[in-house]
Order: C-alpha cells, then sequence, then structure tokens
C-alpha cells in the first residue's frame, strides 16, 4: 500500500482480497450442471407421465 497525497494505491491481489486461482471456476461450472440437470429432472418426470 501506498499513499500519495489523499490517494492511496493497493496492490491488485491485496484489493481483491479473493480466490483466483480455476478451483472456483470448477466449482462453479459443476455446480450450474448439476442444477440444469436437477431441473430437467424435475421437469420431465411429471411430462412423461
Amino acid at each position: 500500500m501506498e499513499r500519495r497525497g489523499d490517494e492511496v494505491h493497493i496492490e491488485t491481489e491485496e484489493a481483491r482480497a479473493g480466490e483466483t486461482n480455476n478451483g472456483v471456476r470448477w466449482v462453479l461450472g459443476i455446480s450450474l450442471g448439476l442444477a440444469v440437470v436437477a431441473m430437467s429432472v424435475v421437469w420431465l418426470i411429471p411430462a412423461l407421465s
């Protein structure tokens, strides 16, 4: 962190304060896929019977 007058300049990693690896993307992608499959099953079972 660096101060220049009234401004504060922070490095990118320090400002994000979050994960930047690909693990989060995998979890989100898999969760989205499972949600689509679950909603399809919920819709198809009553429609076919």
